[in-house]
């Protein structure tokens, strides 16, 4: 089975800042690129965090507010210090968390997920600046259409990885959704054959309805 590379849905042309930039032409930065952040890299192209619109607007959230009327939030040390910066290196988020060019979807979605983060810059071995990955070019792989989907399964998963005839399991896809079908030999292939196929890139959900001739599993327990 082949899983689109973080390499293939990057963006290759990344906006970039460099340490020392001002406030104001980070700002005019996002504007002029219609992007929301960018990473800040050092003499080296390599980067040392990201500054987001987010970041910026610290800033701005510790103005008092000229009609007295919305109090001064409080904000923790590390924000009021991003608060007061004027360059880059002062408001950036850091350090910046990577990605490899060569990782799957998954690997990159997790990361997201775990650091809380939008967006992944993408680093080669030498930690120099590749590309950067979203959330939304992560999700193109669900743009992928139902047909090349159900060849993917029959024939990666179904006949080429599980050695099972084309007339043994029968695969559906509608908007993703996968419906399995059919009847195998043994019943602990079942589980495997739902794994691989939620595997596949572009696969929303799996519902699984095959049967099984032999349930193996207490076979083995009446062996033991």
């Amino acid at each position: 089975m082949h899983h689109r590379s973080v390499a293939e849905l990057m963006t290759r042309d990344v906006v970039r800042a460099r340490r020392d930039l001002p406030f104001k032409e980070i700002v005019k930065l996002l504007a002029e690129n219609d992007v929301t952040a960018v990473p800040v890299v050092d003499e080296l192209d390599r980067p040392l965090g990201v500054v987001s619109e987010a970041d910026l607007l610290r800033k701005s959230s510790d103005q008092a507010d000229p009609s007295g009327r919305t109090p001064i939030p409080h904000l923790e040390a590390w924000e009021r210090a991003k608060a007061e910066g004027a360059r880059a290196e002062e408001l950036m988020s850091a350090p910046a968390v990577c990605a490899r060019p060569e990782w799957t979807v998954v690997e990159a979605a997790r990361l997201m997920e775990v650091q809380n983060v939008k967006r992944l810059p993408v680093v080669d071995e030498t930690d120099k600046l590749l590309g950067i990955v979203s959330r939304s070019d992560l999700l193109r792989v669900f743009l992928r259409r139902d047909d090349a989907i159900h060849e993917e399964i029959n024939r990666d998963v179904l006949q080429r990885t599980m050695g099972l005839a084309p007339s043994e399991v029968t695969v559906e896809v509608g908007q993703g959704q996968v419906v399995l079908g059919g009847s195998v030999e043994f019943k602990s292939l079942i589980p495997i054959i739902e794994r691989l196929c939620r595997s596949v890139d572009g696969v929303v959900s799996v519902a699984e309805h095959i049967t099984y001739r032999t349930d193996d599993a207490r076979t083995s327990r009446t062996d033991t």
